[in-house]
């Protein structure tokens, strides 16, 4: 006879390979989705500086640098594709004249927008092969991770050992 599957409490560190796994059937879902999942014309990193940029709009140049840990003439390099493509602004900050804002466009908006709609679309349909109960467990998961992830995380000081 066998024993049922271990619960997450008996061994938490299931969790983290079930997690693994999920993201690793998530990269072969984008390759083999890549046409209705694609950031084109953008590449991934161009696409990230985007996100970046519409959370926090009027973001400089050197702070985008610190959020993606790229070298200043990277960043720059990043930001003259997205000003070519017509999906990044840039404009003098208006309380320090060397400091340079970063805002989408309209157009980077509607970009980020369809994108997230693929994307959204994809997902429905893989959701919608599940059972109810387990969507929302889904979804109780993935919110609860998103917290924890998001989570500071204590200073080496501060961590109490046992």
């Amino acid at each position: 006879m066998s024993e049922p599957p271990p619960t997450l409490q008996q061994h938490p560190s299931h969790a983290a390979v079930e997690i693994g796994q999920v993201l690793e059937l998530l990269e072969v879902a984008w390759e083999r989705g890549r046409s209705m999942l694609d950031t084109a014309p953008l590449t991934a990193a161009q696409t990230r500086v985007l996100y970046i940029i519409e959370r926090e709009p009027g973001l400089n140049l050197s702070s985008l640098g610190r959020r993606l840990s790229a070298a200043a003439p990277s960043v720059t390099r990043l930001c003259d594709r997205l000003q070519a493509v017509g999906f990044l602004h840039r404009s003098p900050h208006p309380h320090n004249g060397r400091e340079t804002r970063l805002e989408l466009t309209d157009a980077g908006t509607a970009h980020l927008r369809g994108v997230r709609l693929r994307r959204e679309q994809a997902l429905r349909r893989a959701l919608s092969r599940m059972p109810t109960d387990a969507q929302h467990a889904l979804a109780s998961g993935l919110s609860a991770l998103c917290t924890a992830v998001s989570e500071p995380v204590p200073a080496a000081a501060d961590r109490h050992t046992a």
